[in-house]
């Protein structure tokens, strides 16, 4: 698949509006000096891979000449302001970083029509969650194209966000000529890794679903002719609709102990298919890991993972999560930004988020 690259764009004291993926963990850290005053508690990011993933393109941005314009979402606010939900966590992070072509200065609160955000360095604006206005769910033509307005250029560098028929996504590209779009280096990986394994896979392909969100269960269903073999953990086989594809003789899907984990036979039988895969594709932990009571399943299945030596594709925040807990993270052959956005373009050869660039 041929697609535009942000190389393609004469970016030279233009304006970027970079579609980031910023949605990440943030975690409560008490502020001691004013602690026994009035308890604040200020608000961090845990994890920084999802921001580690845009810097490659923003560097190139800047080192180009452009002054970019950084925009994501947080959560799930529903169109309301939710103080816990806010990137400044994001924008004092970015602020520390060093950026060529963008001198280094204070973070200091941006305004521009109804877009607040702050100024993290000299060429670069990081704007609020942009889920704090409605318009961005509900992909409101009238949102995009103001958000379009603030730019010359539009890069999309939020694969994981691109199977969502959201404003910043699919809407904001109409609003800009053909050569004025185009995507980051780390979408343009993920396209690149994730299409060779779609069209010319080493054969056996595992496909291992798990985790809690039951669109899984319809690519299941499309990938089905795909794989050689779907595992099915986690709290999809609760699902009404389980017990019906489980019948397909590609699919072994296995109750879970407690609503918790798989049950110890069900990773045996997991464990003996893995170690025949030559690719394996997981998006979704087999158990409630996050409580060591129920993390077995899953470390034991992550484990077998590596240990088989097939070429190795994980997707999703929680799986991602996993993998780090257990130390196997730096053992897969190649880590997805998104689990959803994985499957669906495996399933589908595309994405919203690429359509987008064809209108």
């Amino acid at each position: 698949m041929k697609l535009p690259t942000v190389k393609d764009l004469p970016v030279k004291e233009k304006r970027v509006l970079l579609r980031t993926n910023y949605d990440v963990p943030l975690k409560k850290i008490q502020n001691p000096i004013r602690l026994l005053a009035d308890k604040i508690q200020n608000w961090v990011v845990e994890d920084e891979t999802r921001i580690e993933e845009s810097l490659e393109t923003i560097k190139y941005l800047l080192e180009n000449g452009a002054k970019i314009i950084a925009i994501s979402h947080l959560g799930r606010p529903e169109g309301r302001k939710v103080s816990e939900l806010s990137l400044e966590p994001v924008a004092k992070l970015i602020s520390n970083f060093q950026f060529p072509n963008s001198n280094k200065i204070p973070i200091s609160n941006f305004q521009t029509g109804k877009f607040s955000g702050w100024r993290v360095s000299e060429n670069l604006i990081l704007l609020e969650n942009l889920r704090f206005w409605c318009g961005e769910e509900e992909n409101n033509l009238e949102f995009a194209k103001e958000l379009a307005s603030l730019a010359d250029f539009y890069v999309n560098e939020a694969f994981a966000c691109s199977h969502r028929k959201h404003a910043s996504i699919v809407g904001v590209p109409k609003f800009f000529p053909p050569q004025n779009r185009a995507f980051g280096f780390d979408f343009l990986k993920e396209i690149e890794v994730l299409s060779r394994i779609r069209e010319k896979p080493t054969r056996p392909v595992v496909l291992l679903l798990g985790g809690t969100k039951e669109d899984k269960i319809t690519y299941a269903q499309k990938l089905v002719t795909w794989a050689d073999w779907i595992l099915v953990g986690g709290k999809l086989i609760e699902y009404d609709s389980i017990p019906q594809i489980a019948k397909h003789p590609k699919i072994l899907a296995d109750l879970i102990k407690s609503g918790q984990d798989i049950t110890m036979e069900a990773v045996e039988k997991f464990k003996e298919i893995i170690f025949k895969a030559k690719t394996i594709v997981w998006a979704g932990p087999m158990g409630n890991f996050y409580d060591k009571r129920y993390e077995r399943g899953t470390k034991e299945i992550a484990q077998a993972v590596v240990e088989s030596g097939a070429f190795s594709v994980v997707g999703g925040g929680d799986t991602e999560v996993a993998l780090t807990r257990f130390g196997f993270d730096k053992k897969i052959s190649f880590i997805s930004s998104g689990g959803g956005a994985m499957l669906e373009f495996l399933a589908e050869g595309t994405l919203p988020g690429i359509e987008a660039f064809k209108n």
